[in-house]
């Protein structure tokens, strides 16, 4: 396979993790990962399996399966098969009572089942130690986003007008609009660390869909297929002339995801005061972005930002009625909602090489979600945005 992860890039992410656990559990002995996002940071292949890290000794990969496809498509330097997990206990002496792990979403059974073997009492989280790891991204990941934002724009940007057409349901769209980011390069997947979120596209929505009430902890909204997909587009919901089209996808390119809203008016456009409400948010989007330099404080820029709207913007800002979110923009990497957000409790400075999505959205009442998103990595003169620069709210009639 010709896009193996370097080795370089594994040992630089495991040297940079084992900094971290020591910096913020200091004396730790043992840490097991399973999650198969954060088995494939470390080692470069996604399995069923456990990364077994030692404070004292190199990290093993013990496979289930498939051991012979890790060796394969891994560069890492230890991976060994397992039928059980007698088979990695019995390699290792002195384990500790503590144990760090993946506390946000390892089960309980599989945490009962390991513990059969593994004689330790207590589990501690090694959750945040990750994902600041992870929050950085190296030159080996930062190319890998720029392919994806390239995609992003040229679809988005580019292609969408040509496919709106009176009459489809969002559900057609979405689907011609899947099939073009596959096609253009789009590896076909969205991936979020929220617990049990499935999204397949993202928001695809015509109209009021967009401010629909949904689980999913973001500013818009979405028919859905039904109560058990909700988070799809509606086979009912017909695109009419002076609809705004609402559009919040992912686009990733060898698992790094990059992630960009565009909005469109159809038939004909739509009334100065929502023009005015969208373009108020890409002001802000320029704003927040400015602000994403080295150093800076995320809850800071939230901060700022928040404060400088007055009282009638801010209502149904990020949001619509009650479901406001209580940020302005995330971190972006192997999933989509990453690590630190651009909120309050944020308070780690930023560094060079994190990467966030800045979306600042406005719901209005039987138009829909104005606004933009799109991504942008941090360096010293400020956000560089990797998805594009259309002010959106692109016309198609």
């Amino acid at each position: 396979m010709n896009n193996k992860v370097p080795v370089a890039e594994l040992k630089s992410r495991m040297d940079r993790f084992r900094s971290e656990m020591e910096g913020a559990n200091p004396g730790w002995e043992t840490a097991i990962i399973f999650g198969k996002i954060n088995l494939y940071y470390f080692t470069g292949t996604m399995q069923d399996g456990m990364l077994l890290i030692r404070r004292d000794s190199e990290a093993v990969l013990w496979v289930r399966r498939s051991y012979e496809r890790a060796v394969d498509e891994s560069m890492f330097s230890d991976i060994r098969p397992m039928k059980s997990f007698r088979d990695a206990v019995a390699s290792v002496s002195g384990l500790s009572d503590t144990v760090y792990m993946e506390t946000e979403i390892v089960p309980l059974a599989l945490f009962q089942r390991l513990q059969k073997h593994f004689p330790f009492s207590r589990a501690q989280s090694l959750d945040r130690c990750i994902a600041s790891v992870r929050s950085v991204k190296s030159v080996y990941e930062l190319e890998l986003m720029r392919q994806a934002g390239k995609i992003h724009r040229r679809v988005l940007e580019d292609l969408v007008p040509g496919m709106l057409e009176e009459g489809m349901s969002e559900a057609s769209f979405a689907t011609r609009l899947f099939s073009t980011m596959v096609e253009e390069g789009h590896y076909g997947i969205a991936r979020f660390s929220m617990f049990e979120t499935e999204v397949v596209l993202g928001s695809v929505c015509f109209g009021e869909s967009s401010i629909y009430p949904t689980a999913f902890d973001g500013p818009g909204g979405n028919y859905g297929m039904s109560p058990a997909v909700p988070l799809l587009g509606s086979r009912e919901r017909k695109l009419r002339k002076g609809d705004m089209v609402f559009v919040d996808i992912g686009c990733c390119v060898d698992g790094y995801n990059t992630d960009k809203t565009m909005t469109y008016m159809f038939g004909r456009p739509l009334p100065s005061e929502v023009i005015s409400a969208h373009n108020k948010c890409v002001e802000i989007q320029h704003r927040a972005a400015a602000m994403l330099k080295p150093g800076a404080i995320p809850e800071h820029i939230y901060g700022s930002i928040m404060e400088s709207l007055d009282n009638e913007f801010l209502e149904n800002f990020m949001g619509f009625g009650s479901r406001r979110v209580k940020f302005i923009g995330h971190g972006v990497g192997l999933h989509i909602d990453e690590f630190p957000v651009i909120a309050e409790g944020f308070l780690q400075p930023l560094k060079e090489g994190m990467v966030f999505a800045i979306e600042p959205k406005k719901g209005i009442k039987d138009v829909g979600m104005v606004g933009i998103e799109n991504t942008f990595i941090v360096t010293p003169d400020g956000g560089e945005s990797i998805t594009g620069d259309s002010r959106g709210m692109i016309p198609v009639y």
